[in-house]
């Protein structure tokens, strides 16, 4: 038996503007209204970079720029791609086009993302290798990450004053643990890599947990003061686990963040 992956913090803001509250609207844009919990007048919408792909205007783009992260690490092309399904449909919210693994270069952990959407990264299989990394490695997103904020930062300016809310996004530190255990996707065998690690070395992946707990709340600041408004959280994997093991990998580190 496990989880739903769907149950996952990235469902919260809309869960709360699925409920009833009445007609009143606020000066400040709906989606924030939203996840505030405050009465809104409808359930706000906004659009994944997945929704993308269907969209002429990014699969144009996808010629001139034919990389995952070229586009997603280039601030002028990030933005656009940020902005094109607000262009196209209207919706409430922009979220920056990035992925959950982008920050990992900067904690030690290089990583490829094929245009078929395979990840693929060296991973981590002993202390050691932990130790010698990524705990030795210095996390500063100004310095290691400053395409984010120049992205978020264009689309902030871009955005100002249109009544849109402006999402930064990360991955949740039981999922990023899942791609630096297994270097890929683990879906396909049941992360088979990462339960083995968890039976026989959990001290191991507990440090790994922490470290990443600590770099992803500073991140996410990083994020705010470049002009996020709302931070949607991705704990993508964590609805494959056991619910005791659930409570036991997934909750304690998610209450941190």
């Amino acid at each position: 038996m496990t989880i739903s992956s769907w149950v996952s913090p990235l469902l919260l803001v809309a869960l709360l503007t699925t409920i009833d509250y009445g007609n009143s609207v606020g000066n400040e844009p709906l989606l924030i209204r939203a996840a505030r919990g405050e009465p809104v007048e409808r359930a706000p919408v906004w659009m994944m970079r997945q929704a993308g792909r269907h969209m002429y205007a990014y699969r144009s783009l996808c010629q001139r720029f034919p990389t995952f992260r070229e586009r997603s690490e280039t601030p002028a092309v990030a933005a656009e791609v940020s902005l094109q399904p607000w262009r196209a449909y209207g919706v409430d919210g922009v979220i920056l086009f990035s992925d959950i693994l982008t920050p990992l270069p900067a904690m030690g952990l290089d990583f490829n993302v094929t245009e078929g959407g395979q990840i693929e990264i060296d991973p981590v299989t002993t202390r050691d290798n932990f130790e010698r990394r990524m705990l030795n490695t210095s996390f500063d997103p100004a310095k290691k990450l400053p395409f984010v904020a120049d992205t978020l930062k264009i689309l902030s300016e871009e955005l100002r004053g249109r009544g849109v809310t402006l999402l930064g996004f990360i991955g949740m530190p039981f999922t990023l643990a899942t791609y630096i255990l297994e270097g890929r996707t683990g879906t396909a065998d049941g992360f088979s890599r990462t339960r083995e690690m968890m039976e026989s070395d959990p001290n191991l992946v507990r440090d790994i947990l922490d470290f990443l707990t600590e770099r992803l709340v500073e991140y996410a600041q990083y994020q705010v003061e470049s002009g996020a408004q709302i931070i949607q959280l991705f704990d993508s994997w964590a609805g494959q686990l056991e619910p005791e093991l659930y409570d036991e990998w997934v909750v304690p580190y998610q209450k941190r963040v």
